[in-house]
């Protein structure tokens, strides 16, 4: 059971109570402020509470939830739910991928719950005729309102989502809610979407459950987030042409009812709508949290800013004051040994000399800082001296900035030595990459200090299923699958290309992100450039090695560093996106973030194997080899790859950084513990 709780204190108490004995509970609640979670703990004592730093809207806290139920089938429940007896085994019995009940009032009336599709004509038939009179007719009518409708069991379109189970299967298959819609229609959109996928939704009318409700009738803001999310759901489903119909038949409908406060708040709504609603955190909510404190493996000044840390931590940074600590490095780069010596000597002097900035006007808890590090791990006194020094200059920036204890993040193994005797509110090590894996490190040394971090740290975050199946021994239940996200509003297609791309001929192979020595197969690349002379390859992104190579091929073009805001609009052009992974250890624990940029851009992508692509397979082509991968190419080349670009876009809908930030925050702050436990501690 998933139950999300906001200021639920008069009603929880009594949904609690009625469930079964045998189901595992689990509350998400939103940052209420009363007495919520008191009462979880008087009627629930063990129930599973998961205490959302902020009020991120109910379809966040379900994906907390569900998160928490790992390996489970749910059962989404309201908090002003009653189950009758024999209601979860009802819904169980059906097999169906997803089950509703019928609902009904405190007083046993039968709830409208059942759902049509939304369509513009039936939006229109609700505004000319009223939503009871409209129902009665399937084509104009949303809401199913004929009695013999709730008597017996069948496929519907979808159904209210007071209460809900949904099998583990699909969970799986489609992912999380999306998190967008903050309140309402976020399981509208999800059983549409599940439809789609072969996953009908089933009504059970032997499942009894009682709904108390009723708040969205009374109350204006309630009613207007409810309205403009209908229109939202229509864009995101069959675009910005079909939605400007649906907003019109919605603004008919609140037009012709506005003598009522609800409709008229509606209908300015309405006018005034943006494209997704936006919910900030209450003040007393963001200042009663603890700040944050995360060593990053990147450095923000040099560094493409949509690695996870940065986007993970700026995010955090609505929230709460968040200082990052760019890169202490893994190695010192010496010549003869490291590529490009000199300009990376350089450039981390630049970035050390910036001191303390705030990079983001908008997000003024945000803060970067660049130590001095004297980067020798290989001696053990090199080593001590090292983190005594950059300790040092950690601690009188955070006593500058008044951060308190905070909450400390390590995304690289050599912060461990610097962070080991700090005081801290709790410790979570991001598992982003197995860094001993990398060429040029001290890999011993760099071993010995992961392994401390995944045996010391509170909280063991990884990307990759694979290597956290690998370290299971060393973390056990600390280690939790924190998959990367993506800025799908960021990654739009635009028809505007840059000057530079738009006079390269097409078609376009391309490429974006660092061109790492150790990550990028340039032997694999260089193959595309001979196979297909007729085609451009475009790569984008710093190089850590020479790329005069290619000098001799007309058809390449290495067009260096991009900004990440430039980026979307240099994807736009490519015709066919690589990921050209060399087959080593570091990339067998990798989820590249360019896979889901990719896709927001709804581009075709051929990739080479790794692990965690499999789960994209069904809009990605995986080759297992450099035959295969070019033989990928020329399919895409010619057939414009599997799917739509719109599916391959929507595969990554749900996949929000704002989302992982939250589920980061809860885990920090003490949340996944029965009720009533004390959070994490120093």
């Amino acid at each position: 059971m998933v139950i999300v709780t906001y200021q639920s204190e008069k009603v929880i108490g009594g949904c609690l109570a009625s469930l079964p004995d045998d189901v595992r509970v689990v509350v998400v609640d939103n940052a209420s402020t009363d007495r919520t979670l008191a009462v979880v703990e008087e009627v629930s004592p063990t129930a599973v509470v998961v205490r959302n730093p902020v009020n991120a809207g109910f379809a966040a806290g379900v994906n907390l939830g569900v998160a928490a139920a790992e390996g489970h089938d749910v059962l989404v429940l309201n908090a002003d739910i009653r189950l009758r007896p024999g209601a979860v085994e009802a819904l169980r019995a059906t097999g169906a991928a997803i089950a509703v009940p019928r609902l009904v009032g405190p007083d046993g009336a039968p709830h409208h719950s059942l759902r049509r599709e939304p369509t513009v004509l039936r939006a229109l038939g609700e505004a000319l005729l009223g939503g009871g009179r409209a129902g009665r007719f399937p084509a104009l009518g949303e809401t199913v309102v004929a009695a013999r409708e709730y008597e017996h069991p069948h496929v519907v379109d979808w159904a209210t989502g007071a209460a809900w189970l949904v099998t583990r299967k699909v969970l799986d298959a489609l992912g999380p809610l999306d998190e967008r819609y903050f309140l309402y229609s976020e399981e509208t959109e999800y059983m549409l979407r599940a439809g789609g996928a072969g996953f009908p939704v089933r009504y059970e009318p032997r499942a009894v459950v009682e709904h108390i409700g009723g708040e969205v009738r009374t109350s204006p803001r309630l009613w207007s987030i409810l309205t403009a999310n209908r229109v939202r759901v229509h864009r995101e489903r069959h675009g910005r042409a079909a939605a400007a119909l649906m907003w019109l038949a919605v603004a008919l409908n609140e037009g012709l009812r506005s003598r009522d406060p609800r409709h008229r708040t509606a209908l300015r709504g309405l006018l005034t709508m943006t494209e997704w609603p936006a919910e900030t955190p209450s003040a007393t909510t963001a200042e009663r949290g603890p700040s944050y404190l995360c060593f990053s493996a990147q450095d923000w000044w040099y560094h493409n800013q949509a690695h996870s840390d940065f986007q993970l931590l700026r995010r955090v940074a609505e929230h709460r004051k968040v200082l990052l600590v760019n890169s202490i490095g893994l190695r010192m780069p010496l010549p003869g040994r490291s590529t490009q010596f000199a300009r990376r000597i350089l450039r981390k002097a630049r970035s050390v000399a910036k001191l303390v900035r705030r990079p983001l006007p908008d997000t003024p808890g945000f803060h970067v800082m660049t130590p001095l590090p004297l980067p020798f791990y290989g001696k053990p006194w090199l080593r001590k001296l090292n983190s005594v020094l950059v300790r040092a200059q950690v601690r009188a920036v955070c006593l500058a900035l008044r951060m308190g204890t905070p909450a400390v993040v390590a995304t690289i193994p050599t912060a461990w030595d610097v962070v080991e005797p700090m005081k801290r509110r709790t410790l979570l090590f991001n598992r982003s990459d197995r860094h001993s894996a990398f060429p040029e490190s001290d890999q011993s040394t760099i071993r010995a200090l992961e392994d401390q971090l995944l045996s010391r740290s509170d909280r063991v975050l990884y990307v990759s299923r694979a290597l956290q199946e690998e370290e299971r021994g060393l973390t056990g239940d600390r280690a939790h699958f924190l998959d990367h996200g993506v800025d799908v509003d960021h990654f739009r297609r635009t028809d505007e290309l840059p000057a530079d791309l738009a006079s390269i001929p097409g078609p376009r192979i391309g490429f974006f992100g660092s061109l790492d020595d150790y990550l990028v197969d340039f032997d694999l690349l260089e193959r595309i450039a001979v196979e297909f002379p007729e085609a451009s390859l475009v790569m984008i992104g710093d190089a850590t090695c020479s790329m005069e190579r290619y000098d001799k091929y007309r058809n390449v073009h290495w067009l260096d560093f991009r900004s990440y805001a430039q980026i979307p609009a240099y994807g736009s052009g490519f015709d066919v996106a690589l990921m050209p992974w060399l087959d080593n250890d570091w990339i067998k624990h990798a989820n590249p973030i360019k896979m889901k940029e990719y896709l927001a851009l709804g581009l075709a992508v051929v990739s080479t194997d790794f692990p965690e692509v499999a789960r994209y397979a069904d809009v990605v082509r995986i080759a297992p080899d450099h035959t295969a991968f070019v033989d990928l190419v020329r399919q895409t080349l010619s057939d414009g790859g599997p799917k739509t670009p719109r599916e391959r876009r929507e595969a990554v809908l749900t996949a929000s950084w704002d989302s992982r930030a939250l589920e980061l925050m809860a885990l920090a702050e003490g949340t996944h513990t029965a009720a009533g436990s004390t959070p994490c501690a120093e």
